[in-house]
């Protein structure tokens, strides 16, 4: 199965400056590509001497490199492929019907260099004493672009990787990779084959019922409660409230100037902040739930999330002017759903319950907090409150959120049993290596798709046009163009 690393690292200034060239000159290939392809798309029906033509969607590069961009040339040519490569991969996607078309990547935010063993290489590092291998060296650049060696700190053991990430976000830099340990990965087919094998009380025993709130962010069908720390709520307020400030700050100074920059490094900072503690009380949620041995089935609401968070609409009288629709009430609660973790521990939860041959499935959430798990009575008024739960009909009692849990246990229990819970297969997109002659190999983005050819918006919008991954034409192709 794929492990993946992401440590810290700290390069000098005179490194930090060659990589950040590095990062520069990669995004540049990438967005040069996406603007050709654009560009293409946009004149192929409107200008007569582009009439037929279409980018190719291949991963060459040096059409970029000219007088006007000599900086290309002041860095391995090594990063300019693989940018035409991570490119090439994101199309492979968007013919996969996993995203849409490759985007303008900003240089604003988090930015990272994708970098094959062409260009770094690991050196152990050797007790003197004892001979044993107590860490390693990475090893950055080339003969003739030499960076030297980037120190990083490894938190935890780790194998050698065919390539790696180097990343700076609000002035912090890590370096990520992914390996292979050689160890089968099970799939949720066979968590689920496995599973229903079990009848309905046995698998209730070992289903974890999971409810996802606000004020609560996940409560367990068992009353396990998973939320921030008291230290993390408080100083998560108060990097809020210094970011603001700085956000004011930076609003009142010249663009571009020294004070303005400062003031939007601090804001970076503050808000990296809290991301690093949303993504640790995910992990740890995860980690917690994952290697409880109680628990093999773990039940979600089928939480539509970008749809909650959508703006509130505008409203206007019958006079035609505007009034009030409640727009910061619903942006406070949207600020809220979005820092709460629910899509992180959902994630996180999944790779590592598959891990150990544990499966996390998602159930209707309609009326889940109405519904008591005792007898099924389902009505409005059983949620008293928030936190209180009182069933009309047989007056069980319980916190609302445990008893949504319990519900959804018992609705993920049933759906497992009637078959309805089927896995299907993901497609992936991948990066693979092919020898090119003496030289070695060159990494390739290709999908897991065999057909030869794919239904691709060529043109503005998204008129479908059939179109050869060959660049070959065919009658479809020409009639859906008109040529």
């Amino acid at each position: 199965m794929q492990i993946g690393n992401r440590f810290r690292c700290y390069p000098t200034p005179e490194q930090e400056h060659i990589l950040l060239q590095w990062i520069g000159c990669q995004r540049n290939i990438y967005n040069s590509k996406v603007r050709e392809d654009q560009y293409f798309r946009r004149f192929a029906r409107k200008s007569l001497q582009h009439a037929g033509q279409y980018a190719p969607i291949d991963q060459q590069y040096s059409q970029f490199k000219s007088d006007l961009t000599p900086y290309l040339s002041e860095v391995p040519s090594v990063l300019l492929r693989n940018g035409a490569v991570l490119w090439k991969q994101a199309y492979s996607r968007y013919f996969s019907k996993l995203g849409g078309r490759p985007v303008i990547h900003q240089r604003h935010g988090k930015q990272s260099v994708w970098l094959t063993s062409e260009v770094f290489k690991f050196v152990p590092v050797v007790d003197i004493e004892t001979g044993a291998i107590i860490g390693h060296q990475i090893y950055l650049g080339t003969k003739k672009f030499p960076v030297g060696v980037l120190a990083f700190k490894a938190h935890k053991e780790y194998s050698l990787p065919a390539s790696l990430h180097i990343s700076i976000h609000a002035g912090r830099w890590h370096v990520w990779f992914n390996y292979d340990d050689n160890i089968p990965e099970p799939t949720d087919k066979d968590a689920t084959e496995w599973l229903i094998q079990f009848d309905e009380v046995e698998l209730r025993k070992m289903t974890a019922g999971l409810d996802r709130g606000v004020t609560l962010p996940l409560a367990g069908s068992d009353h396990q409660q998973f939320d921030f720390s008291k230290t993390q709520k408080k100083r998560l307020l108060a990097q809020e409230r210094h970011k603001k400030r700085w956000q004011r700050r930076q609003a009142r100074r010249t663009k571009g100037s020294a004070g303005w920059v400062k003031a939007k490094r601090k804001v970076a900072r503050y808000q990296r902040y809290g991301a690093d503690v949303r993504r640790d009380v995910a992990h740890k949620t995860s980690h917690t739930l994952s290697s409880d041995p109680r628990y093999k089935l773990f039940v979600f609401e089928a939480l539509k999330v970008k749809n909650m968070t959508k703006k509130a609409k505008p409203k206007l009288d019958e006079q035609g002017r505007w009034i009030k629709n409640g727009a910061a009430a619903k942006s406070g609660l949207n600020k809220s759903i979005l820092a709460s973790t629910w899509g992180q521990t959902k994630t996180y939860l999944q790779y590592k319950a598959r891990r150990q041959g544990k499966l996390v499935i998602e159930v209707p959430p309609f009326y889940s907090s109405q519904e008591c798990a005792a007898c099924g009575h389902v009505h409005q008024d059983n949620r008293v409150s928030q936190s209180e739960f009182v069933c009309l009909s047989c007056g069980n009692t319980d916190h609302a959120d445990h008893n949504a849990a319990k519900v959804i246990a018992m609705r993920g229990v049933r759906q497992l049993l009637s078959g309805k819970c089927v896995q299907k297969e993901k497609k992936r997109c991948r990066i693979t290596c092919i020898k090119v002659g003496a030289e070695g190999s060159e990494p390739v983005a290709e999908t897991q798709s065999t057909s030869g050819e794919t239904v691709v918006s060529r043109l503005s919008g998204n008129t479908p046009a059939l179109w050869s991954l060959t660049q070959k034409e065919t009658p479809a192709t020409t009639r859906a163009f008109g040529v």
